[in-house]
């Protein structure tokens, strides 16, 4: 899983070296509707909102999120919370290499709740002035959990300078989590 991780990165890195456009924004609110297709079956649905904020031109910027989805079948509600510091190197005008690390807590009802975090390592860049990807690589541990890598990729695509569609997927030996969303950059 490593290894394809790797290639993935690279062979992502490619089509963003030659296009140059507006520099990209670490700085939105977002919300979003969340599918999760866990391993073993359970499916759960639900919405969520996120945010980011860059300070200043440093390339360090804060970000987090909140998610409820609901497991079918069972009625049973699961709150995850995400806060974070990411850092934004820039490789090109329109490719950064990003870094993030981040604290979570799985909160299940009737379950109690487990805190954690992610690593995570990757690419971020235009391909078009109104097209934008994303590909990392991440390590989630957790209190009562053994470590996982997961994979994410993710879009965006930019009806304006504020608003944009994004959606995005993570893929792990546990299962597969999809969003869509809404994005205003600023």
């Amino acid at each position: 899983m490593k290894r394809s991780l790797i290639a993935l990165v690279l062979a992502a890195a490619i089509p963003f070296s030659a296009q140059a456009d507006d520099k990209l924004s670490y700085t939105y609110i977002e919300g979003n509707y969340n599918y999760v297709d866990a391993d073993g079956g359970a499916e759960a649905d639900g919405f969520g909102v996120r945010g980011s904020f860059e300070f200043g031109k440093s390339g360090f910027y804060g970000f987090g999120g909140w998610n409820q989805v609901e497991i079918d079948g069972i009625n049973v509600d699961v709150d995850s919370t995400e806060l974070g510091l990411g850092y934004a190197h820039g490789l090109s005008d329109n490719l950064d290499l990003i870094s993030e690390i981040a604290w979570n807590d799985i909160d299940v009802d009737g379950f109690g709740s487990e805190d954690g975090y992610r690593a995570s390592v990757g690419l971020r860049g235009s391909f078009t002035k109104n097209f934008e990807g994303l590909i990392k690589a991440n390590y989630n541990d957790g209190d009562n959990a053994d470590g996982d890598f997961t994979g994410t990729i993710g879009a965006q695509y930019k009806f304006n300078q504020t608003w944009g569609m994004v959606g995005e997927a993570t893929f792990g030996d546990n299962g597969e989590t999809y969003l869509v969303g809404l994005r205003a950059s600023f």
